[in-house]
């Protein structure tokens, strides 16, 4: 049984900015590498999922893990509140287009969990909608490995403290000043209950496992991140295709 309040948001005293900060140029050339061979060889694709609270650092751990591949085998898509259109259709209708071709990644910023998680906050739904909504993502996620997609979750755990000191960046720097909305501030005065929700997601949602990042620091997000997924990629022993003349 996973407990989330039971896990760490910080680094292991170990580890320091200044060597991970080192390792990612390192984690950042494989990745390159590895991309590559990864959308020559075409035996596989990739979902990676990023999941957290608002000012963890979704955007953040995008791009500075991979912003080192190429975008013709890296797509981004960003799953915020559904259209009206969105609305007219089952919950995972507006996902389907996005699930990868051999030998592309699909990153999910935000993911089908949102109409989880969104849902259980407000209570919209019973808990026999919300049980049924986990098992489908579960046969959904179990069918796209069967079918040769990855999926890589990651949800990015930070503290309601660090949290705070986010929402008041956002609110006093310029350069972030756009991201904030009112509902960074409900979101932070709700991290009991976002807790929860996640706590039932990660416990209930775990197979393919989460990956649970400690995100109150930046450098390390970033490396750990980048960390599992170049240790996926090597796993996955990728090759160049060979053709005879």
């Amino acid at each position: 049984m996973i407990e989330l309040r039971d896990i760490a948001t910080i680094p292991k005293d170990e580890f320091s900015k200044e060597e991970c900060n080192k390792e990612m140029k390192t984690f950042h050339n494989k990745l390159f590498e590895l991309q590559n061979v990864f959308y020559a060889d075409s035996r596989f694709s990739m979902v990676v999922v990023f999941q957290a609270l608002d000012t963890a650092g979704k955007d953040g751990s995008i791009r500075h893990v991979m912003s080192c591949m190429n975008p013709m085998g890296v797509h981004v898509n960003s799953f915020k509140q559904p259209t009206p259109e969105e609305l007219k259709h089952d919950f995972l209708w507006r996902i389907y287009p996005h699930f990868p071709a051999k030998g592309t990644i699909e990153v999910f910023n935000r993911s089908h969990y949102e109409d989880i998680i969104v849902p259980s906050i407000k209570k919209e739904l019973s808990k026999d909608q919300l049980h049924h909504r986990c098992e489908l993502i579960n046969r959904i996620e179990e069918h796209l490995e069967a079918s040769g997609t990855h999926v890589l979750k990651f949800f990015l755990h930070v503290s309601s403290e660090e949290q705070k000191i986010r929402i008041k960046e956002r609110l006093t720097q310029p350069h972030k000043r756009w991201k904030y909305t009112k509902n960074d501030t409900a979101v932070a005065h709700q991290w009991e209950d976002y807790m929860e929700v996640y706590n039932m997601i990660v416990n209930t949602c775990n197979c393919p496992k989460w990956h649970i990042i400690p995100a109150d620091k930046r450098w390390y997000r970033n490396y750990a991140v980048a960390k599992v997924l170049t240790r996926h990629l090597e796993s996955l022993h990728l090759k160049f295709p060979t053709h005879k003349m």
